[in-house]
């Protein structure tokens, strides 16, 4: 059984972006891009929502996303990508699958699958809905040092509660703190051993 991890950043209010759509506020630095890479390296697939997959593809397959981010770029575009949509018809990102329908009826049977860690990227509503279906065996919040005031709540699309265990907490010099979460239910027997990231770098 595959394992099916999130990660996200918020502010210290629980937004993860401000009330126009702003994501200018995260704190990204060097201790953060050997997180990010190292936590890619642990993935198998990405995962996406449709809105967050359409960002993220118009950005990182550039040339400046290259300049910028050369170690971020390369695994970002070289991964297997799953974009979840109930209108997306096409995906041009190199290695990209639309998957079509509702992901918590998708999902089960991709985690089923053989395969390594399944791991979305930065998709607040898809995050949700994992949870709230019981699919989702890890969440990884990277809380950054500021109050947004207003802007859209990571979890407003739960419709009911759900109970989380804290399994690790990673401090960076530049205030982020990645708190790692294991929703009630799920089982250590159910998960894969991890590599680095449950134990050296605070973790995902």
């Amino acid at each position: 059984m595959r394992t099916l991890a999130s990660f996200i950043f918020t502010s210290l209010d629980g937004f993860y972006e401000g009330p126009n759509g702003e994501i200018d506020w995260a704190n990204v630095d060097a201790e953060f891009n050997e997180f990010a890479v190292r936590q890619l390296d642990e993935a198998d697939t990405l995962c996406f929502g449709r809105a967050t997959y359409e960002h993220m593809a118009a950005y990182w397959p550039t040339e400046q996303a290259m300049a910028n981010d050369p170690a971020i770029t390369s695994r970002m575009n070289d991964k297997e990508k799953l974009v979840f949509s109930t209108t997306l018809t096409d995906a041009s990102w190199s290695g990209t699958t639309v998957v079509r329908g509702e992901a918590s009826e998708r999902l089960p049977t991709i985690k089923a699958a053989a395969g390594g860690e399944l791991l979305v990227l930065g998709s607040a509503h898809l995050t949700a809905n994992l949870a709230q279906a019981g699919l989702l065996d890890e969440l990884r919040v990277m809380v950054c040092p500021i109050v947004l005031g207003q802007g859209r709540s990571l979890f407003e699309d739960l419709k009911e509660r759900v109970s989380l265990n804290l399994l690790r907490v990673r401090r960076f010099e530049s205030g982020n703190l990645v708190l790692t979460y294991r929703p009630s239910g799920v089982t250590p027997d159910a998960l894969a051993p991890s590599s680095g990231m449950s134990t050296g770098i605070g973790d995902h």
